[in-house]
């Protein structure tokens, strides 16, 4: 009797034992297959709100370059070049004034209906609008029609791109874990780098395997059409989205707003306007630097096309490494701190740009493109989850988003035009004024808004 219970007792123990294991097992591939799919799903949310702005900036960066090199060539009257340039920038500027239409449109959807369907639209109006551009003949096929259907096209870009940033920032940072929304909202900003990098290697690899000829006949629009190739993987990725965790709150609380336009402009209307004036400094910065000088440098002083992109392409680096240290110091610190020294040393950076411009040194101009998009980077980065922390989720798309194109029109639409103009009646130095001015506007605006990063 006893040797059975002996027996039985160590039969049991083995049970259990193959039990315990069994059970362990299963635990352990539980958290690890939920740890694993959290891992791809963050990925997931990260690689979806880079690309799209990627994609969209890319987009919009190619026509800043053409407009520089070659738009006011092809679609305007040949009466003398300083027009033709002059014309090329104010087609430029026609897509910032669509960029606030745009965040209207797209964030009424946005905060209505969800960001996702909202965000795949704006992506493909603007490839849609991209595409027909590179399509588009010019002056001497359609004469006054060419520059029309142009502003068209061009605004189009606007609209699209006018509904783009606001939803990948919030797609961002509704699923960034407490106390990393500012890393979480690095992400839609480094998009604007790599787009710009891309966009400026494909000018230069066309200015290097083309002639001068070809270039203006037909290689320009090249870029054009090869979006729609990349607008298709970010359309991929994007419909494979899920909602954002804090607006499907508020879609099954029923709390969203039948014209979220409306509440915003009632009782948000004070962070929308300093949100403008606080992008100013990094859309004046980026703008001047790339555009302006640009087409400055190689009209003007004479640097060859493929060299002056050659350097951009170095200085464009530089905002690509400013953009996470930027973002990181951000979520320890504070993104009042990160942005108001940035912006200072932006204030500062503009009393460099007649000495190195004017300089025509190669590597003194290499030096100031890359301090400028390295502040660029600086005072960009935080944007991502300052401009959306300062509304509440019904209206933050709409909120974020208009914020944030209102800024492109004062720091950007007409940053080209307006400091051509200064260098025709002035000279450079007055154009390095006008970035220092910037600068101090959105160093104030950022002084008056209230800090989000701990809330």
């Amino acid at each position: 009797m006893r040797n059975e219970k002996v027996a039985y007792f160590i039969r049991n123990c083995l049970l259990r034992k193959h039990e315990f294991r069994f059970w362990a097992y299963n635990l352990f591939w539980l958290l690890f297959n939920k740890t694993l799919m959290q891992k791809i799903s963050t990925t997931h949310i990260a690689f979806a709100s880079f690309i799209g702005t990627a994609i969209e900036f890319y987009d919009f960066y190619i026509y800043a370059m053409a407009a520089a090199l070659v738009i006011g060539e092809v679609f305007f009257p040949a009466s003398n070049p300083a027009a033709q340039s002059l014309n090329a920038f104010l087609t430029f500027g026609i897509a910032f004034i669509a960029r606030p239409l745009g965040a209207i449109v797209f964030g009424h959807f946005g905060d209505k209906i969800g960001r996702k369907a909202t965000l795949a639209a704006s992506l493909l109006v603007m490839g849609v609008s991209t595409l027909l551009i590179g399509l588009l003949p010019g002056y001497d096929t359609l004469g006054t029609l060419a520059p029309i259907a142009l502003c068209i096209l061009r605004f189009g870009q606007g609209i699209g791109l006018g509904g783009e940033w606001g939803g990948a920032a919030l797609l961002a940072t509704e699923h960034a874990p407490a106390g990393k929304r500012g890393w979480f909202g690095m992400f839609p900003q480094l998009g604007p780098s790599v787009g710009f990098l891309f966009a400026t290697l494909s000018f230069l690899g066309l200015s290097l395997w083309l002639t001068e000829a070809e270039f203006k006949s037909f290689g320009w629009r090249i870029p054009f059409i090869l979006s729609a190739l990349l607008v298709g993987v970010g359309l991929y990725v994007r419909f494979k989205l899920a909602e954002t965790p804090e607006f499907a709150q508020v879609l099954a609380q029923k709390n969203t707003h039948a014209t979220p336009i409306k509440p915003l402009l009632k009782q948000h209307v004070k962070p929308v306007f300093l949100g403008a004036l606080a992008m100013v400094v990094c859309y004046n910065l980026f703008y001047t630097a790339t555009v302006f000088c640009l087409s400055y440098g190689t009209k003007v002083l004479g640097i060859a096309r493929p060299q002056f992109l050659e350097m951009l392409c170095v200085a464009v680096l530089f905002m690509t490494l400013s953009t996470p240290i930027s973002a990181k110091l951000s979520d320890k610190f504070g993104r009042r701190p990160v942005l108001m020294f940035s912006a200072f040393c932006a204030v500062l950076a503009g009393f460099a740009l007649n000495p190195l411009l004017a300089s025509g040194s190669l590597l003194q101009i290499t030096l100031f493109l890359s301090l400028a998009l390295f502040l660029m980077g600086a005072t960009f980065a935080p944007m991502g989850a300052f401009l959306p922390e300062q509304f509440p989720v019904a209206v933050r798309y709409t909120g974020a988003g208009l914020a944030y194109q209102l800024g492109g029109i004062l720091g950007a639409s007409f940053a080209p035009s307006v400091s051509q103009l200064l260098v025709n009646d002035g000279g450079l130095i007055w154009v390095g004024y006008y970035v220092s001015g910037m600068a101090a506007i959105s160093f104030i605006a950022v002084w008056c808004m209230r800090e989000t990063a701990k809330n």
